[in-house]
């Protein structure tokens, strides 16, 4: 072999080497929350619902009141007033930015109404479904989840159906069904009365016109006073139940199923559709709910008095909303 294609063979050789990588210093791993951890491990349709929502906004200062237009109208769930959150939350607000805010208690279903003919400013409510729906019609600007916690049966503590301990709501339905118990349904289109029928319809009865099926027509504390009356079931958001629990001989019976799970969000009326709402207002008072201050209110709400809080934050105390 000739000289020169000895040394053509050693320059390939060569080139062949350095092209193998080397493996640089080993950096320190960046730790990234798993996806999985975060979320439930079976969503239910009301999870995947409230996840819908926009995302919560960068913690920002909340604006002051506009001169002239001071007065916000909320349209409410009556859970948050009835179990005090709106008293704790409502003067800080207040307080900081000059804003009065009037509450119209109605349950979720009659504030949703109300937002879709212009009559309030800002909504604060806990049925996904219909929320979505609302959104869809271009009635809403912003929806952001504000708290969370869930819903119970509760019912008198002789539980002549038998249905205490146990985890299927569905299973809980279908015995007090079967013993022809009473029970007493809100039967107002909130939240939670929306909540009920569905379970029912999922459960396959249809309870109305049963001798044993009530309705009372009322807020969620006041259809608890009647179900102690009744010695009967019903269907209750976890944080009233607890602020009426020193008012009524009740018992939890059933919880702990995903399918009761409850979101609250709150939802700014669109002003492009309803031009005579208070944007400024609502975009304020929505902002907030979500902003640290208001989020570390809703997770110590009612721990010092019944011994857990009500409700759990959307937003972890200390975080930073993800923009």
């Amino acid at each position: 072999m000739r000289w020169w294609a000895v040394l053509l063979v050693l320059v390939l050789v060569s080139c062949g080497g350095a092209a193998t990588p080397t493996v640089p210093p080993a950096a320190t791993p960046v730790t990234r929350p798993s996806p999985t951890a975060a979320a439930p491990a079976s969503p239910t349709p009301r999870a995947t619902a409230a996840a819908a929502a926009q995302t919560t906004p960068a913690s920002e200062p909340i604006p002051t009141a506009v001169p002239g237009h001071e007065t916000v109208l909320l349209a409410t769930t009556t859970s948050v007033q009835d179990s005090g959150l709106l008293d704790a939350l409502l003067p800080r607000f207040q307080d900081e930015t000059g804003y009065v805010v009037r509450v119209i208690a109605v349950g979720t279903g009659q504030a949703l109404e109300l937002g879709r003919r212009g009559e309030a400013d800002v909504l604060l409510v806990h049925a996904p479904d219909a929320e979505e729906q609302f959104m869809a019609e271009g009635n809403g600007k912003l929806r952001w989840l504000v708290a969370t916690n869930d819903f119970v049966v509760v019912g008198s503590p002789d539980d002549p159906a038998g249905v205490r301990g146990t985890t299927s709501v569905l299973a809980c339905l279908q015995r007090i069904a079967a013993a022809g118990a009473t029970w007493v349904s809100r039967d107002d289109r909130s939240g939670t009365d929306l909540l009920e029928k569905r379970l029912w319809k999922e459960a396959g009865i249809d309870p109305a016109g049963q001798p044993w099926y009530l309705t009372s027509g009322q807020g969620m504390g006041q259809t608890l006073v009647l179900t102690d009356q009744k010695r009967a079931y019903t269907l209750s958001d976890r944080s009233t139940y607890l602020a009426f629990r020193s008012k009524v001989q009740l018992d939890v019976l059933c919880q702990g199923d995903p399918k009761l799970l409850n979101f609250y969000h709150v939802i700014t009326v669109n002003p492009e559709k309803f031009p005579q709402v208070n944007a400024a207002g609502a975009e304020a008072f929505a902002r907030f709910l979500v902003s640290p201050e208001a989020q570390a209110i809703i997770a110590q709400y009612g721990a010092d008095r019944y011994g857990e809080p009500l409700f759990r934050p959307a937003v972890e105390p200390g975080a930073t909303p993800t923009p």
